[in-house]
This record gives C-alpha cells, sequence and structure tokens, in this order.
C-alpha cells in the first residue's frame, strides 16, 4: 500500500543515535576502568571478607559501565570512513569490551587486568582524538 503523495516525506534525515548530542569521549570508559583498577588494589590489600564482597560489587558495576561507554563509542560515534581508515578498531572494541567483561576485568580483582583494559582504551582514545582532527 502506498501512502498518498501529501503523507510521503519530503525530506529525509539521519542521526547518529537517539537523541543526536554529539558529546562522546573515550574519558568516560577510561574513568571506569581506572575506577576497576583501584577498586582491584584495594581488594588486594584488604582482608576484611566484607569489604571484599563489597568491593567485587562496585568493581562489576563499574566494568560494566566501561563495556556500556565502549559500545556507544563503538556503536554510535565511529562510522565505516573510520574503520576503513583504521582497520584495526574493530579488533581494539573487542579486545576492550571482552577485558571489561566477565573473562577480564569485571571477573578478576587482578589490577593487571584492568591496566591491560586502560592500554586498549588509549589506544582506542588516540584513534578517536585523531578523527576529531580531521
Amino acid at each position: 500500500m502506498r501512502l498518498p503523495r501529501f503523507l510521503t516525506p519530503r525530506t529525509e534525515v539521519s542521526a547518529h543515535c537517539d537523541l543526536p548530542c554529539g558529546v562522546y569521549d573515550p574519558a568516560q570508559a577510561r574513568i571506569e576502568a581506572e575506577s576497576v583498577k583501584a577498586i582491584a588494589e584495594k581488594y588486594q590489600a584488604n582482608t576484611d571478607p566484607e569489604f571484599r564482597t563489597r568491593a567485587i560489587l562496585i568493581k562489576e558495576q563499574r566494568a560494566e559501565l566501561v563495556k556500556h561507554h565502549l559500545w556507544v563509542l563503538w556503536t554510535d560515534y565511529f562510522k565505516a570512513p573510520h574503520f576503513e581508515k583504521y582497520p584495526q578498531l574493530h579488533g581494539l572494541f573487542n579486545e576492550a569490551t571482552k577485558l571489561a567483561g566477565a573473562s577480564g576485568a569485571k571477573g578478576s580483582v587482578d589490577p593487571a587486568v584492568a591496566d591491560q583494559l586502560l592500554g586498549k582504551i588509549e589506544e582506542i582514545s588516540k584513534i578517536f582524538w585523531e578523527t576529531k582532527q580531521a
């Protein structure tokens, strides 16, 4: 069924997300990842079981936020031309989100795992800021 001519859109528009704010920054993921690392360090330095339980809960929440912020960059900010220019970008996001997830910082209390995550976020950040200069 065709729409009547007066209901047919005359202009097509598109937006990068549901609310086209245009505000993106890998710093959001980095800050949460720094929190994950700090909590892992505090966990290692404390033997109180109640403290450790709380630390794990908060660390897992922060790791989930890291994944969220990375996914927003990956799916909303970066576009096909970015992935063409930086072919390693998909791999970096995949590695970073896995490092933030259950097999990485979310499931570990080892600060070294959080350091690896921070390293991946830094690589993504460098590319992000290069794209902002273009």
